[in-house]
């Protein structure tokens, strides 16, 4: 059966939706010999599919692999960098990295729980924000922002790319010159809780991602792994499915 090419190369492990995209657009993907187009379709039984020059079969797809990383601050989410700076794949062994990818992104600044997996409609889905998949942070700010800016963020924030979502926005302690917040958010804008608490007049001094969904970051220490359970694996998979 014909399928669009991103989501053959996401299932067979070998990338995200969103990397299978970029590698068609870069013109990396034939089909039948021809350079493959955005939006094309194909049937990996019947057609020829190379990447790089290498045929795609059936046979290549991977043992279903999911880790929970704890990403540390300066380590970039991605699969390369090109300016060879760490990267999460870099952090787990050779064994678990065939298909392996990020799903969603932790700016390089950040640290925090980052899902790792090579399973490409799973990580189309909760990294898609039409799913709204919640993910909850803890935040460092500077100064003591007011209720009423509180408010403000939880409301909903305009910003140049729009007015972001309503969000779960709560003081859980302060120091002399900062505040610890708790931010849950339903999108995944790139660096939004750094961009909403900056128009609000209080930078991000420190953050950090401490569950997707379910998945809650626990013990792990910056660059530690886990593979996730098989019950975990199946939540997750209801939350995508929207159950």
């Amino acid at each position: 059966m014909a399928e669009r090419l991103q989501k053959i190369l996401s299932q067979l492990g070998v990338a995200s939706r969103r990397q299978a995209e970029q590698w068609i657009a870069q013109g990396r993907v034939t089909v039948n010999g021809r350079v493959a187009e955005l939006g094309q379709q194909a049937d990996l039984k019947r057609d020829r599919i190379h990447l790089d020059g290498k045929r795609l079969r059936p046979k290549h797809k991977p043992e279903a692999c999911y880790l929970l990383l704890h990403k540390p601050v300066g380590v970039v989410s991605t699969c390369r960098d090109p300016q060879r700076r760490r990267t999460v794949i870099d952090l787990v062994n050779p064994e678990f990295r065939p298909g392996l990818h990020p799903v969603g992104r932790l700016d390089t600044d950040s640290s925090g729980l980052l899902l790792l997996c090579n399973d490409g409609e799973l990580t189309y889905r909760i990294s898609h924000p039409r799913f709204h998949i919640e993910k909850t942070y803890r935040v460092w700010v500077e100064g003591h922002p007011p209720e009423s800016v509180l408010e403000h963020w939880r409301s909903g924030v305009w910003l140049e790319d729009g007015q972001t979502l309503p969000a779960g926005v709560k003081a859980l302690h302060q120091r002399a010159e900062s505040t610890l917040l708790e931010v849950i958010l339903h999108e995944g804008r790139n660096r939004q809780i750094r961009r909403v608490a900056e128009y609000l007049g209080h930078p991000v001094l420190r953050l950090t991602r401490i569950a997707i969904g379910p998945l809650r970051l626990g013990s792990l220490q910056p660059g530690q792994y886990r593979s996730l359970t098989a019950a975990e694996v199946h939540r997750l998979r209801q939350l995508a499915q929207g159950t």
